[in-house]
């Protein structure tokens, strides 16, 4: 079976497999290559391709996560990549690299897709709204299983700071915070959160969400809060859904 293809984008590394979408899972063992530095879009580009070209040929399409504002497959932010990225038509940049149909997601929403299908908020009506807590604060709005896309929860300003600057998993990490203490920022970041979009769950994702049981147990929300499922799959799954399913729905 000619099965979509997944690219997660990260800081250090670029993680890529086709994906089973009946099962959620990887149809065939992930390939992981470092991330180049500069991480500008053509060296990226190349990145993909050399990665795509690993796998058996095929013609399904190829979803690719990107930690940015991403609008009809343009690259509209870079807060935590290459400012080169800015106003890149990364659909059409990256189509013509690999040699397929690619389209772009944002890494938050990526994540929050396969949360919603395959995870933690597998079944759930209403808005979930999935958080993922590392060098930023990605965020995902999925309403009755539809993505509202590029949310940038991350970027809301709470008590004069923008919150991903003090309740980023990195902002633990680089005041040495104590769990309980970043948990009093947590607590301020989903209770405002709360208060703008009463949303029906809170999906916690990030390599810190595997510590979940140390911090959510701490915070006090009227709303549900779990740890993500998917964890380190949920990029690649995600972005091979969104580009099967999203974009023929859109």
């Amino acid at each position: 079976m000619d099965h979509p293809f997944g690219i997660d984008f990260g800081g250090t590394g670029i993680k890529g497999a086709p994906v089973d979408l009946a099962a959620g899972e990887f149809a065939q063992e992930r390939v992981r290559i470092p991330t180049p530095r500069p991480a500008t879009p053509a060296a990226v580009a190349a990145v993909f391709a050399e990665l795509v070209a690993s796998f058996p040929a095929s013609t399904a399409p190829v979803g690719v996560t990107v930690p940015g504002v991403v609008r009809h497959g343009v690259v509209h932010s870079a807060a935590n990549i290459d400012p080169a990225w800015i106003g890149t038509d990364a659909d059409a940049l990256f189509t013509e690299a690999t040699g397929r149909d690619v389209h772009v997601v944002n890494d938050a929403d990526a994540a929050g897709l396969a949360e919603v299908r395959y995870g933690a908020a597998r079944g759930r009506r209403g808005l979930v709204i999935v958080t993922t807590l590392g060098t930023g604060i990605g965020s995902a709005f999925v309403h009755d299983g539809v993505l509202v896309p590029s949310s940038e929860l991350g970027h809301l300003e709470i008590d004069g700071h923008e919150a991903e600057h003090r309740a980023a998993n990195s902002a633990r990490e680089r005041e040495g915070l104590t769990m309980p203490q970043w948990a009093e920022r947590l607590q301020v970041f989903y209770r405002h959160v709360e208060r703008l979009f009463s949303p029906d769950l809170f999906v916690v994702g990030g390599g810190i969400s595997k510590q979940s049981e140390e911090f959510l147990p701490l915070l006090d929300l009227e709303t549900e809060i779990v740890p993500a499922a998917l964890r380190n799959k949920a990029g690649v799954v995600g972005a091979a859904l969104y580009a099967s399913e999203g974009v023929a729905e859109g």
